[in-house]
């Protein structure tokens, strides 16, 4: 079974990242819309405590983190290519720059008060004191707004600088450093646009910004959490590779563990470890609902640890 399922919700930065991959890929895929605060019991039924938007489900195969994600859709669609051969390892550390350093300023900037009032008007009552509380047991880093605003200004001339050389960061063609540049900015200009001035002083960065919109978002279909939940029941998780072991923490295959994000979102999933890759870890748990599933993490940014 190869139908990809993202769950997800529109403002999501990161969830955008994803979209806009789909549509680089041409890729169809069922949209799932999760909260975007807890409780998310559909998602943690199929997560077992992951609660970070977005995730991908294929059958009964659950991949978090984007970084993760990137990897299983390059797998499922090689061209047009993610990863060119020669932009490999710069591509792969830009992206994860971007996802950590450049995001957080970007969120700090565009969540100041202005901003913030902007994004949740319409909303109803408590929604934003919702949202901020739930971010901040998420344990998301708080930046002052001055020292935000300065850091995002310079990082805008740093990419203007790449692109007013190239259409995309590293040359003709956009890669996975493109999209993780690209969703902070995208949230920036969209989601809070009274926050978009700041994008006026380097007009090549709107230009490269317009030239990531027009891939698009792939062709999406609507599509219940109840029936992503069924869809994970009524399936197998797929065979794994046949991939090395690679023990760093001496902890064998078969050991109940935990994992858990090491930056924000504490929740651990709790599985029995099956993989342990150069590049990633598998649980296999079984949940009343959803059945037997495999949880897919990538190895850099978690921790691994024996369950209690």
């Amino acid at each position: 079974m190869t139908e990809l399922i993202l769950h997800h919700y529109p403002a999501s930065p990161f969830a955008h990242k994803v979209r806009c991959v789909l549509g680089f890929k041409q890729l169809s895929w069922k949209s799932v819309i999760v909260p975007s605060v807890m409780p998310k019991p559909d998602v943690v039924a199929l997560t077992g405590g992951y609660r970070r938007t977005p995730f991908l489900q294929i059958g009964a195969d659950i991949y978090c983190d984007t970084a993760l994600i990137c990897d299983v859709l390059e797998h499922l669609q090689p061209e047009p290519v993610l990863y060119p051969p020669h932009l490999k390892g710069v591509s792969r550390v830009f992206a994860q720059w971007a996802d950590m350093v450049l995001f957080g300023a970007a969120m700090a900037y565009c969540l100041q008060p202005r901003g913030a009032q902007a994004l949740f008007a319409g909303l109803p009552d408590g929604a934003a004191e919702a949202f901020r509380n739930d971010r901040r047991a998420m344990g998301t880093a708080r930046t002052h707004p001055a020292d935000a605003t300065a850091a995002y200004r310079s990082y805008l001339r740093r990419i203007a600088n790449m692109v007013e050389e190239h259409d995309f960061l590293f040359g003709t063609e956009p890669c996975v450093a493109d999209f993780a540049a690209y969703h902070p900015l995208w949230f920036t200009r969209e989601c809070v646009p009274v926050m978009a001035d700041i994008l006026s002083a380097t007009p090549a960065v709107l230009e490269w910004m317009d030239r990531m919109a027009a891939q698009g978002q792939g062709r999406a279909e609507k599509f219940s959490a109840q029936d992503a939940v069924t869809v994970a029941a009524g399936a197998l998780p797929q065979p794994l590779p046949a991939e090395a072991f690679q023990d760093e923490h001496g902890i064998p295959l078969g050991s109940r563990v935990t994992i858990t994000a090491e930056s924000f979102g504490p929740e651990p999933t709790e599985g029995t470890l099956i993989a342990a890759t150069r590049t990633r870890y598998t649980l296999a748990r079984t949940d009343p609902r959803a059945g037997d599933v495999h949880v897919h993490f990538p190895r850099v940014g978690y921790v691994l640890r024996r369950a209690a």
